[in-house]
């Protein structure tokens, strides 16, 4: 029998406090406030993070009234630990020796070295959840049911009965059309342009497909699965939203609050999919026909550059 997390109404209002001091202490909002207040962001302060979060591991140890959160601090702190990993290999001599200096890059080579070191990330992510979790429908690696009803939301024309079928659909086609018109129109592609990238689809398709679930996994499973039963949905959903608009307001493609505000409410729509599926189908696909959009995008300026 599945265990239950019970969390009485006033302890769980608690919890919920505390969940969202530590994610709004180690999202990006320290890195725009430091942006905009010192014109850049320091190195130190991803280094301030981890330290965050390794005190907050120790609270969740020590302290009883928040050690319901513990699973929650755990994940969050592999996370972060594996990212300061990955940025070390980055800097490591023998690492950037796999693609020689002299060599002539590719689109796929290009994007190869920081995707390998995601999915290192992501696999130990992974690694970390079937710990703390014991099994892969625990933090939502699985099918889920895709036909799965939906939770009416009226403000978005859902009403009672409806599927994750049909919406599923919607959602992601919706999202692939709002990425696809700022995108496009900020970057103005000619006819010409377009079909010379065209043997790039392969390498197009293939990032957006690693990039949608490498981010559903350290951004979505990890919060979903550490944090529903304990703070609730709603204010799971919310954290993840902003945890996930706030990560793409500096480096988001686009970038700023219009970038936000698009990858939060699309961030509402996945971690929906994904609990109310119980699993990664649909929030993988509905992340990965805007990330298509996106790395078409990169594919139309890399071809630019070309002499």
């Amino acid at each position: 029998m599945k265990s239950v997390t019970i969390v009485q109404s006033s302890d769980r209002k608690f919890l919920a406090l505390v969940a969202w001091i530590s994610v709004l202490a180690v999202s990006d909002l320290p890195d725009i406030v430091s942006r905009y207040a010192a014109g850049s962001v320091p190195a130190s302060l991803f280094w301030y993070k981890i330290s965050f979060l390794c005190l907050f591991l120790a609270l969740c140890i020590l302290v009883r009234r928040v050690s319901k959160l513990l699973p929650f601090a755990v994940i969050m702190l592999v996370f972060f630990l594996a990212l300061a990993a990955s940025d070390m290999l980055k800097n490591a001599g023998w690492w950037k020796g796999l693609i020689p200096e002299n060599a002539k890059p590719s689109f796929f080579m290009v994007y190869l070295r920081p995707f390998a070191r995601d999915i290192g990330v992501t696999l130990t992510v992974i690694a970390a959840l079937f710990l703390i979790r014991k099994k892969r429908s625990g933090f939502f690696l699985v099918r889920g049911e895709p036909g799965a009803e939906i939770e009416p939301v009226p403000w978005l024309g859902i009403g009672k009965g409806e599927s994750w079928m049909k919406f599923g659909w919607i959602f992601a086609i919706a999202a692939s059309l709002i990425v696809a018109i700022p995108t496009f129109w900020s970057i103005k592609p000619e006819g010409r342009l377009l079909v010379k990238c065209i043997p790039l689809l392969p390498a197009v398709l293939f990032y957006a497909a690693i990039n949608a679930f490498n981010e559903e996994i350290y951004f979505r499973s990890t919060l979903l699965s550490t944090l529903t039963e304990v703070i609730g949905k709603t204010n799971t959903l919310l954290i993840n939203v902003v945890f996930f608009g706030l990560a793409h307001y500096l480096y988001g493609s686009p970038p700023g609050l219009t970038g936000a505000l698009m990858t939060g409410f699309l961030a509402y729509l996945l971690g929906k999919a994904m609990l109310e599926t119980k699993g990664f189908a649909w929030p993988w696909f509905i992340h990965f026909l805007p990330d298509v959009v996106i790395f078409c995008s990169y594919a139309i300026l890399w071809m630019k550059q070309l002499p």
